[in-house]
C-alpha cells in the first residue's frame, strides 16, 4: 500500500492501543504484504469454524462458532494493521495495492461461502460472497476513473464482519429455543441483501459523479 489519501475511514486507526501494535509491527521484519495475507489465512480458518459449527451440536459447535468468531476479527485486524504498517509505518511496497485489495475478495468469498456449506445453503454463502465483492469492484472501478473510493454501506466491509460476527454469537444461544443454524441463515440473507444494495448505492453515487465530471 503505498495510497495514503484515499483509505478507509476507521476510528481504531486512531487509538491508542492500534498505534502501539502497528510500530510494534513496522519495527520488526514483518512487512504490510505478510499481514494482508495473513488475513486470508485467519478467514480460511474462520470458514473451517463455520464450517463445522453448522454440522455439529453440543460443545464442538459452540467451540467452532467461538472460533469463527476470533478468526473473522484476526481478518479485520490484519485489515486495520497492514495499512497502518504501510503508511504510518513507512513500509509500502510497490505491490502493496494488489495485497491490499485481493485478499480481501478472497476472505469474503471463503468466509461467506463456508457459513453457507455449514448450514447446507452453498449457493446462499457464494451469493453473499459475490456480492460482497462486488462492492468492492464498485468501489475500484471509481478509483479507476479517477473519483474517489467509496466505503459508504449499508454493507461495507465492517459492517459484514460485524454481522456475521454478531450472528455467530447469537447462535451460540440457539439451544435456548432450539433452533440450529436459523441465526446463520438470516445473518447470510441480510448481508447479501445489503451488500447488493451497497453496490447499487455506490454504482449509482458512481454513475452521478461521472455525469458531473463530464458537464464541467
Amino acid at each position: 500500500m503505498t495510497d495514503t489519501g484515499d483509505r478507509r475511514p476507521l476510528a481504531s486507526r486512531n487509538t491508542q492501543w492500534a498505534g502501539a501494535i502497528a510500530r510494534w509491527l513496522a519495527a520488526r521484519a514483518i512487512t504490510p504484504n505478510q499481514i494482508s495475507q495473513a488475513s486470508m489465512l485467519a478467514a480460511a480458518l474462520a470458514g473451517g469454524a463455520f464450517v463445522l459449527a453448522g454440522q455439529n451440536t453440543g460443545g464442538l459447535r459452540i467451540a467452532c462458532l467461538l472460533l469463527a468468531i476470533l478468526f473473522c476479527q484476526l481478518r479485520l485486524l490484519c485489515n486495520l494493521f497492514d495499512g497502518m504498517v504501510a503508511v504510518e509505518g513507512g513500509k509500502g511496497a510497490p505491490d502493496g495495492p494488489f495485497w491490499n485489495e485481493f485478499p480481501d475478495r478472497v476472505a469474503d468469498l471463503l468466509i461467506f461461502a463456508s457459513v453457507g456449506y455449514g448450514i447446507g445453503m452453498p449457493g446462499l454463502g457464494w451469493a453473499a460472497g459475490a456480492f460482497a465483492v462486488s462492492t468492492a469492484y464498485v468501489r475500484e472501478l471509481g478509483r479507476a476513473t479517477g473519483q474517489p473510493s467509496d466505503f459508504s454501506g449499508p454493507m461495507a466491509k465492517q459492517h459484514r464482519m460485524a454481522a456475521i460476527t454478531a450472528a455467530a454469537a447469537i447462535s451460540i444461544l440457539e439451544p435456548l429455543w432450539d433452533g440450529h443454524n436459523q441465526v446463520l441463515m438470516v445473518a447470510l440473507w441480510v448481508i447479501a441483501a445489503g451488500a447488493a444494495l451497497t453496490a447499487i448505492r455506490r454504482g449509482r453515487t458512481l454513475v452521478l459523479r461521472l455525469k458531473q465530471a463530464g458537464n464541467r
